[in-house]
């Protein structure tokens, strides 16, 4: 593997020294770029994308070849792993991910196994060591999971969903049977990471993006507990450094110093948590990821600039902040705004690390 040029991203994620802020996007590689949409088209489909090696790189190049950005993220789906447990993967036009089987009941949950990623998902490890070449030292790249409660989810419901009926009246009907499958997806989860390491991740990246939804003893025990798992069973050094990881929840804002428990390095938040009060929080446990509001990308490039400039005198002197956005950018953003935020996030953080 090549030698990085460029590794402010892990050196901040560690709360190394580093001359300025790294900036990634979640969701960078993607429909905002008209790119994107032409390779989309090309491939066919989502998962033909996703399930392509060579087009998967093909995009998670795309935002590189645009922007100065210190990550590439590797492009896949959070539900690679329940589609190779078998629940048949699908995307239903206008309506997002589907599950042809959804798993309802104890039989459902007794044909759950641990998929093999050299196998059932070698497209995905494929795809990491083909973008690993591909960016050839450039920066690094990140490998990253849905979370096990929030894989359940989609699992539980078939798909998306406003208000989590279905999964939640199992988690306060038959707990027993969410924790089996939370604890089949803590494994699978984990042995997918350490894959993704194996094939040249270089730091992955947990989205517990539904774990928000619950009440708060609920996280801490379907949400939480098994994040804890999934990060004491990663791989931790890799290519002769630490490989660092990031836990996301969506709205987990109140539970940080929780998160920040778990082992990992870093805590991702949203854009309702206010930087520096969560670095008061956590100290130096921790280093942090976030948090602008994805909609200031809709404005004008002064005030894409101004808000960015909030957010890193929020997290304020010092290292171990990645900026980010509070979630995944959106479709109608235009491309402009995303070069006028990474580069005033380059020029505006340089005094804060003085």
């Amino acid at each position: 593997m090549s030698p990085l040029e460029n590794d402010t991203l892990l050196r901040a994620l560690l709360r190394e020294p580093t001359g300025y802020t790294p900036v990634w996007l979640m969701r960078q590689a993607g429909r905002y770029l008209p790119e994107y949409n032409e390779t989309r088209r090309r491939a066919g489909s989502f998962l033909a994308l996703a399930k392509t090696p060579a087009l998967a790189t093909e995009v998670t190049l795309q935002p590189l070849e645009r922007f100065p950005l210190d990550a590439a993220i590797l492009f896949s789906d959070i539900l690679t792993v329940p589609d190779a447990m078998g629940l048949g993967l699908y995307f239903a036009e206008g309506e997002g991910p589907k599950f042809e089987r959804p798993v309802r009941d104890e039989a459902d949950v007794a044909k759950l196994a641990v998929p093999d990623p050299g196998a059932e998902l070698r497209y995905v490890t494929d795809a990491v060591a083909e973008i690993r070449r591909a960016l050839a030292g450039r920066v690094p790249l990140i490998g990253f999971s849905g979370s096990p409660y929030t894989l359940a989810c989609y699992m539980v419901e078939g798909g998306g969903s406003d208000d989590f009926r279905v999964v939640k009246s199992m988690l306060y009907r038959r707990p027993d049977l969410l924790h089996r499958i939370l604890d089949v997806n803590a494994r699978a989860v984990t042995a997918y990471l350490n894959a993704q390491v194996a094939a040249g991740a270089q730091a992955l990246m947990i989205f517990d993006t539904w774990g928000g939804s619950l009440a708060h003893d609920a996280f801490r025990t379907f949400s939480l507990a098994y994040i804890e798992r999934v990060v004491a069973g990663l791989v931790r050094e890799s290519e002769g450094r630490r490989v660092p990881s990031i836990v996301f929840t969506k709205g987990g804002g109140q539970w940080l110093e929780a998160i920040a428990a778990t082992g990992c390095d870093a805590v991702g938040l949203d854009w309702t948590t206010d930087l520096g009060e969560a670095r008061r929080r956590v100290g130096a446990r921790v280093a942090l990821q976030g948090n602008l509001d994805p909609a200031v990308l809709f404005a004008d490039a002064e005030s894409v600039r101004r808000e960015a400039g909030k957010v890193l005198a929020s997290f304020g002197r010092g290292h171990g902040h990645v900026f980010n956005l509070g979630h995944g950018i959106s479709q109608f953003t235009p491309p402009e705004s995303v070069a006028a935020l990474v580069a005033a996030v380059h020029e505006l953080s340089r005094p804060w690390h003085a």
